[in-house]
């Protein structure tokens, strides 16, 4: 019976749930909204399937397969400027359907929650493009994905490193049908946080949000701006450095505790194919950037590089040093460190509004303190000067 004593061991990866035979298995939120496993003691048979196949349990096989990276960029411009990146996700996806599989990956459902799904229309790809800050529900996606696979369907199965594991050690053993693609993931932040977030946004329009785009490209792809449009065609639109969710996901203030210790950060994946941002191309491959987004890819197995050679003639690539490429995404191998805040925060939570929830823990305090000396020494030089009153009658304040 798996038992969760620290949580730091748990990533909420859902395959304890999907392998349960008496299904006595919930997935219950705990108070600062992540997911973990509550056993129904009474309905439990004590077969261990549950622990066996917990991915942070489970050994570690090693994988002496050696990961190329590629600097990539889909040729189809609106795809990519739609795209968090270079828009490689949506070719890989479009080709698994030509070749009559379906795809899974993360979408928001009606109430802007997100949660894994199924789609087998290249038209259905638009919900699960695109970057979600937040942890998705895997469901019982794991069953869906092997009942397909057992059907004779090709499968293309995307998720952080985290759910690729758990969907691999739940299946048991490979299959040459089954393609994973994972991303090079900060960490995945709470649920509960972003349902407060979404509320707060939702109050501050009086109005109900219809669409959420977390990578907007209109200041360009490195300084992305996260955007809610609401229902009484209001939109709010702000730069990561400037949202209020973006800052606490930025600051590590709000992520889930198996994220400070991840143990599936590593080039070794389990994955087929690994997408993420190519941060630092401006100085690794100065003409692949045009700040309209780059793909960083990793092409961890045969079965990845086979996909990447049936969709080579529909994107720009070249082929750069992993190690090169990790200096800039040290995310791929290296968990983020906790904020000393993340206590604080999830216990104001649900007392404070997110705007103050922010300011009081999200804030540098040593730009508060440079920006009080810079005032104070301002006004000490508009004061020497004679000219304090006349600037505070310019700016209203006098």
């Amino acid at each position: 019976m798996i038992q969760i004593v620290d949580k730091q061991n748990c990533c909420g990866c859902y395959a304890c749930y999907n392998i349960c035979p008496p299904k006595c298995i919930h997935m219950q939120p705990d108070v600062d909204g992540f997911w973990y496993p509550v056993v129904e003691i009474d309905e439990c048979t004590e077969c261990g399937l549950c622990e066996q196949i917990c991915p942070i349990l489970k050994e570690k096989s090693a994988d002496n397969y050696q990961p190329l990276a590629y600097a990539c960029i889909n040729n189809n411009e609106t795809i990519r400027l739609e795209s968090s990146s270079g828009g490689i996700f949506t070719l890989i996806a479009e080709q698994m359907i030509e070749d009559g599989g379906v795809v899974f990956g993360a979408n928001f459902n009606e109430n802007f929650e997100v949660e894994h799904s199924c789609v087998e229309l290249k038209e259905e790809l638009q919900k699960l493009r695109g970057s979600k800050y937040v942890q998705s529900s895997i469901g019982e996606t794991y069953k869906q994905a092997k009942q397909l696979l057992k059907s004779g369907k090709k499968v293309l199965f995307t998720g952080t490193p985290c759910q690729i594991a758990g969907l691999k050690s739940y299946l048991g053993k490979e299959h040459e049908r089954l393609i994973c693609v994972d991303i090079i993931c900060h960490g995945v932040p709470s649920p509960e946080v972003w349902k407060k977030y979404v509320d707060y946004r939702q109050e501050k329009a009086r109005s109900t949000a219809q669409r959420i785009l977390f990578r907007r490209k209109d200041d360009g792809w490195k300084r992305f701006s996260v955007s809610f449009l609401f229902e009484n065609n209001i939109e709010y639109r702000e730069t990561l450095d400037k949202d209020l969710y973006m800052r606490a996901f930025l600051k590590n203030v709000c992520l889930r505790p198996s994220c400070y210790a991840c143990q599936f950060k590593t080039i070794h994946r389990q994955s087929d194919i690994t997408l993420a941002d190519f941060w630092g191309i401006q100085n690794m491959l100065p003409d692949m950037d045009d700040d309209k987004g780059t793909s960083l890819i990793f092409v961890n197995s045969k079965a990845g590089q086979a996909m990447i050679e049936q969709i080579a003639d529909k994107m720009q690539f070249k082929e750069v040093d992993i190690n090169e490429a990790i200096k800039y995404n040290p995310a791929a191998i290296k968990s983020v460190a906790s904020n000393p805040n993340r206590g604080k925060f999830f216990k104001e939570l649900y007392k404070l509004t997110f705007e103050e929830l922010v300011k009081k823990y999200c804030t540098d305090k040593l730009s508060v303190r440079i920006k009080r000396r810079v005032k104070s020494l301002a006004r000490a030089i508009l004061k020497k000067l004679g000219l304090l009153g006349f600037t505070k009658r310019i700016l209203g304040r006098g």
